[in-house]
């Protein structure tokens, strides 16, 4: 539930009405900027592709063009990460048995498999199947799917989601994690990282549309992409040998073989006493050959430097990357990521050309344009490892992660993360003035705090705002981009487009960035929120 801001906020968005009406989002400027970076001439904008130095340099140019500093390292307006690279190389077997009795599993039909490891051949040959409910191991909530099973060298095959998802209010795990609202638990990043702990030969995440937040046809149309990875000092250890999906029909069939209900076994799973089954006398075989290399990929970032307090900084993200060239969908194989999220970048240069000429801001402010997201958050990982700001000093991360088209201004404006820190509080009276509300994630089964780039640095501490963002299921047209465009080439601009609400939303958070550069508030984790800790541990160097 969203409360009334403080009083002081309030007072002074009253008064400074008259300066905001000077400085305002430009719905043609956005949709012009949106139009140029999906078109066909950037290819989708793949990492590690000839388009994303295209893609990095047009980046630079627009900030350069507003009078911006380089805020990368040593000058530059990219920060270089080294990522590791796979891509398919040639057909897949997939196959299971038990004794006489054998399946086969078509590859992007009922199972996706790729792998982090890299190496040119996958091979795992009669390799122990084990059913390992969700595959989660939270000793801070009371919970383990494995319970001292054994699964090194083996398959384990884990449900999408948290244990309590969509459990029923009064059944027994109801809200043990977060109820409707996915985990980090939930995530597929999460279960791949687990079962490389466990020592799992191989994980396959069952999907489900609910569960998953998206349907496999999603899944399918970008299972050809390369994988990136960041550069691991011992990938055997930190990734397993295989990695992938597969469809709750290809589950079933699996389960069949050693005589188990995949429905049935959902039910088990969702039970504090629930441990890891192997399937009796199944084995499957994996076997692919891929690609693999090393490739550098880049953070677009510049700044405006402070007047009074260089040193803390607010910053504005939003991720440049698609999935560039891969499946066709009618004949169409670019795969443009218009709204998912040339519409973001649009966004952070907008809010650039306001704060560029305005007055300049007490604090710097640092807008920074993603690298590899669709892949794992890729850029920001990279950067929360090797900061260019300070991130004790960091302010907040302003994220912008697919804004729709159209003229319709919602009322509602959706908060990803919603109460997980005070920057909710400091949006909403900005969105009463407008006579708009903020309300939570109405999907949040999505996991969707998860997977967008300001996750790496909350995970370091660093105070989030993710709202206005398109993919949420909140209102017809979301749901109609959810369902037939998003991650496929339909994502497209086309000429009908107008960007008159995006523009809206985009203004509001502009204006939380604006004030919280020229004051000296610190934004703070709620009470409880998985980030307050390490955030509290860097607290002395916020008091100086």
């Amino acid at each position: 539930m969203f409360r009334p801001a403080a009083l002081a906020l309030t007072a002074f968005l009253l008064s400074s009405t008259a300066v905001m009406a000077q400085e305002r989002i430009d719905p043609e400027r956005l949709n012009s900027l949106t139009r140029e970076l999906a078109s066909d001439r950037f290819e989708g904008r793949a990492p590690g592709t000839p388009a994303e130095m295209l893609t990095v340099e047009w980046i630079a140019e627009q900030f350069q063009k507003l009078g911006l500093e380089p805020g990368g390292p040593d000058g530059s307006w990219f920060q270089v990460a080294e990522v590791s690279r796979t891509s398919q190389d040639g057909p897949a077997t997939l196959s299971a048995r038990v004794g006489d009795h054998s399946v086969t599993f078509e590859r992007a039909k009922d199972i996706i498999v790729g792998s982090d490891r890299p190496i040119s051949r996958i091979s795992l040959k009669d390799t122990p199947v084990v059913f390992a409910g969700y595959g989660v191991s939270a000793p801070e909530r009371g919970w383990d799917d494995f319970k001292g099973v054994d699964v090194r060298g083996k398959i384990i095959l884990v449900i999408v989601n948290d244990p309590d998802f969509g459990a029923p209010e009064g059944h027994p795990v109801a809200n043990t994690f977060d109820g409707q609202a996915m985990t980090f638990y939930g995530r597929w990043p999460y279960k791949f990282q687990e079962a490389a702990a466990q020592g799992a030969a191989g994980v396959l995440v069952i999907h489900d549309t609910a569960g998953a937040g998206y349907p496999w046809s999603t899944l399918e149309g970008s299972s050809t992409a390369p994988d990136l990875d960041i550069v691991r000092a011992d990938p055997e250890k930190e990734r397993v040998a295989a990695q992938g999906w597969i469809t709750s029909e290809a589950t079933q069939k699996l389960l069949q073989l050693a005589g188990l209900d995949l429905d049935e076994m959902r039910v088990a799973a969702r039970n504090r006493d629930f441990r890891a089954v192997e399937l009796e006398g199944v084995t499957m075989d994996i076997d692919f050959g891929q690609k693999a290399d090393r490739i550098q990929t880049r953070n677009v970032i510049a700044r405006i430097p402070g007047t009074e307090f260089p040193d803390e900084t607010v910053m504005f993200g939003a991720h440049w990357d698609g999935y560039g060239r891969g499946t066709p969908k009618n004949g169409d194989d670019i795969y443009n990521a218009a709204v998912d999220n040339a519409t973001g970048v649009a966004g952070v240069l907008e809010i650039a050309r306001l704060f560029a000429e305005g007055p300049k801001p007490r604090r710097t402010v640092a807008f920074i344009s993603w690298a590899a997201e669709e892949t794992g958050l890729l850029g920001a990982e990279y950067y929360a490892a090797n900061p260019v700001f300070p991130l004790e000093k960091t302010v907040a991360n302003i994220n912008m992660d697919s804004l729709l088209p159209g003229d319709d201004i919602d009322p509602n404006i959706v908060v990803i993360g919603a109460g997980k820190s005070d920057l909710d509080m400091r949006l909403a009276p900005y969105a009463a003035r407008e006579g708009r509300r903020l309300i939570p994630d109405p999907a949040p089964q999505a996991g969707a705090f998860y997977r967008s780039d300001h996750f790496p640095l909350a995970r370091v501490g660093v105070p989030a705002l993710f709202a206005a963002a398109g993919f949420t299921g909140h209102n017809e047209a979301s749901r109609d981009y959810v369902a037939n465009r998003y991650h496929t080439p339909q994502d497209e601009w086309t000429p009908q487009w107008t960007m008159k609400a995006a523009a809206a939303d985009v203004q509001l958070i502009y204006e939380v960035g604006r004030d919280l550069a020229n004051s000296r508030d610190w934004p703070q984790w709620t009470a409880g929120s998985e980030f307050e800790t390490v955030r509290k541990q860097s607290d002395a160097q916020r008091q100086q």
